[in-house]
């Protein structure tokens, strides 16, 4: 997992990462629609939502085993849980054809708090579960990169 700041992007951050964030700044606006934007086909793409937080116990955890998420919120603030690994297997595993399988938590969750402008970056098979509430529930409107590794 990498986090950081849009506006503030490290040397260090990978160049690829970069690429895509730099290409979200530049492209996307309050106009840009819901639903998923083609960058290079199915090799990077990226999904624009806006979704209710929920408290934290109401939200499931996910992974994913081909794609890599760079999560950047738009507006609004959202609590981000995240694991190494998952608590058991999956309730749902939705791999082969939507590379997404959810399961109840991971292993020992931190969870970060994301405003506008942050960014966190999950690789294959870390735990991420996305969208908690950071005190009441509210909208949280966000870019999802999505980039084949």
């Amino acid at each position: 997992m990498i986090t950081g700041n849009i506006h503030n992007l490290q040397s260090w951050l990978p160049e690829e990462l970069r690429q895509a964030i730099e290409y979200i700044k530049a492209n996307v606006t309050d106009a840009t629609e819901k639903g998923k934007h083609d960058i290079d086909g199915n090799r990077l793409f990226y999904l624009i939502s806006e979704d209710m937080t929920e408290p934290f116990e109401k939200r499931r955890a996910e992974f994913h085993a081909r794609y890599l998420d760079i999560q950047i919120v738009l507006k609004g603030q959202e609590g981000m849980t995240f694991s190494t690994q998952p608590a058991g297997a999956p309730e749902t595993d939705w791999l082969a054809d939507k590379d997404i399988a959810f399961l109840p938590e991971g292993i020992e969750e931190k969870t970060v708090v994301l405003n506008e402008g942050d960014f966190v970056v999950f690789y294959p098979g870390e735990v991420h579960k996305p969208l908690c509430a950071v005190g009441t529930p509210a909208t949280v409107r966000k870019a999802v990169v999505k980039m084949l590794v």
